[in-house]
């Protein structure tokens, strides 16, 4: 097992990517602390996991409540003994960021995401980096999105707020690599199974008169292998970039978009 024995941190757990990293750290060997917002989504991760012979517990947690993130990791400290991953995977609904043009978009809209995703990202490391300097050792990680670095119309602060992720993954790498602490981020396309696609196919495709089939293989066409990432295939990573079969990787961004943007 590559993650036996480790003790993770998994934020946005009740979601499509959080729940299936979580599912796949657990099937690793991994002790499992999920949190979310919403309990029940989360107990349904935490089901599979035991179900499985696995070990989850969950926690209701604001990712941006710098004061109920520090609680919630000592408390993970006191059951624990140490944090050896923090995972962020919070999600932000769609409909409240994408679906206006940049010149029509008032301020407000914009920074949300761009506020959002970040402070909950440089807390949770920022938190996590804290107890992981005591043990000289951690992995932390996110998800981001291939409009960090490709423009895509309509997308709000949504693109500003991924490549804001990635900077940020840099300068934490930079700064407690010496410490024994990787820094990490898995950069993806558009994943069908998630709620993200599903919103995002409700304000952009289907005004427009396309169908989910279209606009599935719209996303399919824009990639090297002409087909959709599976969530399967970015959990399976996460769990590769979280084991110590990747120690020579930090201060980077994981490119998995399936050549939708090549390097």
């Amino acid at each position: 097992m590559l993650l036996k024995n480790k003790v993770a941190v998994v934020y946005g757990a009740g979601g499509a990517i959080g729940g299936a990293v979580a599912r796949a750290f657990a099937q690793e060997g991994a002790r499992l602390f999920l949190a979310g917002r919403g309990r029940a989504s989360l107990e349904a991760v935490a089901k599979d996991i035991q179900s499985a012979g696995g070990a989850a517990e969950v926690a209701e947690v604001d990712a941006v409540d710098e004061k109920a993130l520090d609680k919630h990791l000592q408390s993970v400290i006191g059951k624990a003994a140490r944090i050896d991953i923090s995972f962020n995977a919070i999600g932000i609904p769609m409909q409240k960021i994408a679906g206006t043009l940049l010149a029509e978009m008032d301020a407000e809209k914009f920074f949300l995401p761009i506020a959002d995703y970040t402070r909950s990202y440089f807390l949770t490391a920022r938190l996590a980096a804290r107890r992981m300097i005591q043990n000289k050792s951690g992995v932390i990680m996110t998800v981001t999105a291939l409009t960090s670095r490709k423009g895509v119309p309509e997308a709000g602060g949504y693109g500003s707020s991924q490549a804001a992720k990635e900077a940020l993954t840099r300068d934490l790498s930079v700064e407690l690599a010496p410490h024994g602490i990787r820094v990490v981020g898995l950069r993806t396309n558009a994943i069908p199974e998630t709620d993200t696609f599903r919103e995002v196919f409700d304000i952009k495709g289907k005004p427009k008169g396309v169908t989910w089939e279209q606009f599935t293989q719209y996303i399919a066409d824009s990639s090297h292998t002409q087909r959709v990432m599976r969530l399967e295939e970015l959990a399976n990573m996460a769990v590769f970039m979280a084991s110590d079969k990747a120690t020579g990787m930090t201060g980077t961004n994981v490119n998995v978009t399936m050549g939708a943007l090549d390097d």
